[in-house]
């Protein structure tokens, strides 16, 4: 496919951009923590650490994990934590070390922690204590399972002070940490202790070394490990810091992170914006809307990034309307698309365009980004960034043209090159001439600009028409009685399935046929949901706000096996 959108292109951004500038992520970490020796790198709930307090942290992590726990170039060590101090230490620590960076939701089930240590054959993990009991069961269902472990207490890089009584609140106070025991486990600032003054031996690292195994979210069955290569997740942040390199000034910024960094959009958010000097406030965790907010007013923040949900969830607070927004420069948004609504609630509030962009887990995640410097939001998701090429093909793999839907395809420098231990899921995943498949339907307009219509597997199909659930999404989240939406499709025996809506309500007083009258004024016939579902709880969703239709849709189907 042509690069038709090279000419599209803000003045500045460069179609290519040097992929080799950093041998690995330990020397981009390296050189800022030079460049920006002094100035704060991480906030987590009032507390601080600078670049240089990082450098030797990180440091003298990488230090005990190779003298006190012998382990070796290519070791996988999983992180089990929110975001704490705690975790950009620990990652940078593992990365230093010459190994290898296994992220870990810690809501993860016994059965889900089981698959994701087994199947990476991590041979050490850092733990946040509140989750250790679910690693103590994987320990004990697993006694051959050899696995160092180091846990951590939410305070452990706070000051003295503070340390001692947030830790002593969390457990004892607020009864956060269910009892656990795991025998030899080390603690995270012990860990600290041992490495400090020991030797770090110096491990060559290229773009071929793997730095991280990115597990996917498994919504078609079992979780697979995305192997990133130091090269896919250095070219990634070359390529988002040149996209937006004339909107930011290198050690100016301040970064709100509302996200998992072991979700790929935070991560590499993170990488990024670190490269470029800025402080980044980690919120451990967003539900907590108070202290959420409470991070935003005192910070002066130039960037946030987040999820359709969650900037909803922000405009929906009273709190918010006291925030100081003027210093925002940057709105990201990714992981599930923005609706018109919020998009245009937070431009009202804030003066400030939400950037939506579009990328995988496997793709260490940007492929395609709105320039930053669009005045409005579009419904797009962008067109392909620096040194990256995207396609529409079909189910034969050829090139469709401009406007008609097939699947989004990708190639690049950020594209992983093979699932863990996967060879047959890799085979799947890419056609003969090397296009990642990534299982969204979209097409191109003639600017180059992509739109996502939706998730193949998620589409809905009445009597032969292709319904897309985001298109009926949008249009339900209008009518302002509505909290959440999901579309699902139901089995209908005349037309084979039909709309189906799932809502949570704002306004109490809303009915069902509200919402029928409104979606008639902007939907068709057979895109209109036959079903209306109302919800008292808040739909399901996925560790960065996603909502999981998969959940929704087994709801119906055991139903009906019922």
């Amino acid at each position: 496919m042509e690069r038709i959108w090279l000419s599209h292109y803000p003045s500045g951004i460069p179609a290519e951009v040097d992929v080799r500038e950093f041998a690995s992520l330990k020397d981009v970490l390296v050189r800022s923590c030079h460049r920006f020796a002094e100035l704060p790198a991480y906030s987590n709930m009032g507390a601080s650490m600078t670049y240089t307090e990082l450098d030797r942290s990180s440091r003298d992590f990488a230090a005990y994990l190779q003298k006190s726990l012998g382990l070796r170039k290519g070791d996988r060590v999983a992180i089990m934590t929110p975001n704490l101090l705690q975790y950009p230490v620990a990652l940078f620590g593992v990365l230093r070390a010459g190994l290898v960076v296994v992220n870990v939701n810690p809501q993860y089930t016994v059965p889900e922690l089981e698959h994701q240590l087994k199947d990476s054959g991590a041979v050490a993990i850092v733990v946040l204590e509140n989750f250790a009991h679910t690693l103590q069961e994987v320990l004990e269902r697993n006694p051959t399972l050899n696995l160092a472990v180091i846990t951590t207490e939410v305070g452990d890089m706070f000051p003295v002070v503070m340390e001692l009584l947030t830790n002593v609140v969390v457990k004892y106070v607020k009864h956060m940490v269910p009892a656990w025991r795991i025998a030899g486990a080390t603690e995270f600032n012990a860990a600290l202790r041992l490495g400090h003054g020991q030797e770090v031996e110096d491990v060559p690292l290229s773009h071929d070394d793997t730095a991280m195994l990115q597990y996917t979210g498994g919504t078609t069955g079992v979780a697979k490990g995305a192997v990133l290569t130091h090269g896919n997740l250095v070219a990634n942040v070359q390529q988002m810091a040149a996209w937006m390199a004339r909107d930011l000034v290198d050690g100016k910024e301040v970064f709100v992170c509302p996200l998992p960094l072991y979700h790929i959009y935070a991560l590499t958010s993170s990488l990024v914006f670190m490269k470029l000097g800025a402080h980044t406030v980690l919120v451990t965790d967003p539900r907590d809307m108070h202290a959420y907010i409470h991070d935003l007013k005192k910070y002066p923040f130039t960037i946030i990034i987040g999820v359709n949900t969650l900037y909803r969830a922000l405009l929906d607070a009273p709190e918010f309307a006291d925030v100081d927004t003027s210093a925002l420069k940057l709105t990201s948004a990714g992981g599930m698309a923005v609706q018109r609504v919020v998009a245009e609630r937070w431009k009202q509030r804030t003066g400030v365009t939400i950037i939506e962009g579009y990328g995988l887990t496997e793709t260490s995640p940007v492929v395609i980004s709105n320039p930053l410097d669009i005045e409005e939001w579009t419904g797009a998701i962008g067109i392909p960034v620096p040194s990256t090429e995207v396609a529409i093909l079909d189910d034969g793999n050829n090139d469709l043209a401009v406007g008609e839907v097939g699947e989004i395809c990708v190639r690049g420098p950020q594209v992983m090159p093979r699932y863990w231990n996967r060879p047959d899921e890799t085979e799947k995943a890419f056609t003969g001439e090397g296009w990642f498949r990534t299982g969204d339907l979209g097409y191109m307009d003639e600017r180059g600009y992509f739109r996502i219509t939706d998730r193949k597997k998620d589409m809905i199909v009445v009597s032969g028409f292709k319904v897309f659930p985001n298109q009926i999404e949008d249009v339900v989240a209008l009518h302002p009685g509505v909290a959440e939406v999901a579309a699902i499709g139901a089995p209908d025996e005349k037309s084979g399935e039909v709309v189906k809506i799932v809502v949570v309500k704002k306004d109490a007083a809303l009915t069902e046929q509200d919402l029928l009258e409104h979606c008639r004024q902007h939907l068709t016939g057979y895109k209109m949901p036959r079903i209306v579902e109302f919800r008292s709880e808040p739909l399901p969703k996925s560790n960065i706000g996603k909502i999981l239709r998969r959940k929704l849709r087994d709801a119906v189907a055991m139903a009906n096996a019922a």
